[in-house]
């Protein structure tokens, strides 16, 4: 069980789960009120983006030495991700007077861990972060015009059972999560 302590450590695991919950009671507070698809967005992106950092080790020498296979445990770390920025803005939710639609925070969730994945593997671990924020950054400012464009390139923030949404987050989710798993972030 060592091994999963000097593991969690390597990938600041404990400062992660800080931020993220730090970022996902604070994005809360501000938004109780006004609780609705987009600061959703913004709580999940930026709970997975502070966790996203942790995706690559300091030393990829010692990173090959595991008696685990590394696709496990980087299947495993993506998912904890998941569940962990997915699971807090669930639980916060419950605390207000309003809630989201859980498909929604699931596929959000599911898209932004896919991006997340893709950015570490493209670019490396200490990148993770930069693709869901991009994204994230982007989506407030497509127009709402109803074209199937516009349902990809905001799919964050879009109702549930937008099928075009739902698509384009299940592609990321795939993509990123195959990709980081295979590959790992790059070196």
């Amino acid at each position: 069980m060592r091994w999963a302590t000097l593991y969690a450590r390597s990938r600041q695991v404990p400062a992660a789960v800080t931020a993220l919950l730090l970022a996902t009671a604070g994005l809360w507070f501000l938004a109780r009120d006004s609780w609705s698809p987009l600061p959703v967005m913004l709580t999940l992106t930026a709970g997975i983006a502070v966790a996203a950092i942790g995706l690559s080790g300091q030393d990829p020498d010692l990173d090959r030495t595991a008696a685990l296979p590394w696709p496990i445990r980087r299947f495993a770390h993506l998912a904890l991700i998941g569940v962990a920025a997915g699971g807090a803005v669930l639980a916060v939710q419950q605390l207000g007077s309003t809630t989201v639609d859980m498909s929604i925070i699931l596929r959000d969730t599911a898209g932004l861990l896919g991006l997340a994945g893709l950015a570490a593997t493209v670019a490396g671990g200490q990148f993770g972060w930069t693709l869901p924020l991009l994204w994230a950054a982007v989506t407030p400012f497509v127009p709402d015009d109803g074209t199937t464009t516009s349902e990809v390139v905001s799919w964050l923030v879009q109702p549930a059972g937008t099928s075009a949404a739902m698509w384009t987050a299940l592609i990321a989710a795939v993509a990123g999560v195959v990709a980081y798993t295979a590959w790992g972030g790059r070196r």
